[in-house]
């Protein structure tokens, strides 16, 4: 797990809680903004992803060299 990917988890993470808060409490703004955390989460996760892939390829590209 990299950086991205660790942090991608706790947006996503705080994003719900944030979320929660917000229905719990009546407030739509906070509500709205843990969606947005939520989502921000989500592709900082993809890009840690792709990162880690690129990793990989590049550890298989040097073990057949």
């Amino acid at each position: 797990m990299n950086k991205d990917q660790a942090k991608g988890a706790g947006n996503q993470v705080a994003g719900e809680v944030k979320k929660q808060v917000g229905k719990l409490t009546g407030d739509t703004s906070r509500e709205i903004g843990g969606v947005a955390q939520q989502i921000k989460g989500k592709v900082q996760e993809k890009i840690g992803d792709a990162k880690e892939a690129v990793r990989e390829e590049q550890r298989r590209d040097d073990d057949v060299r």
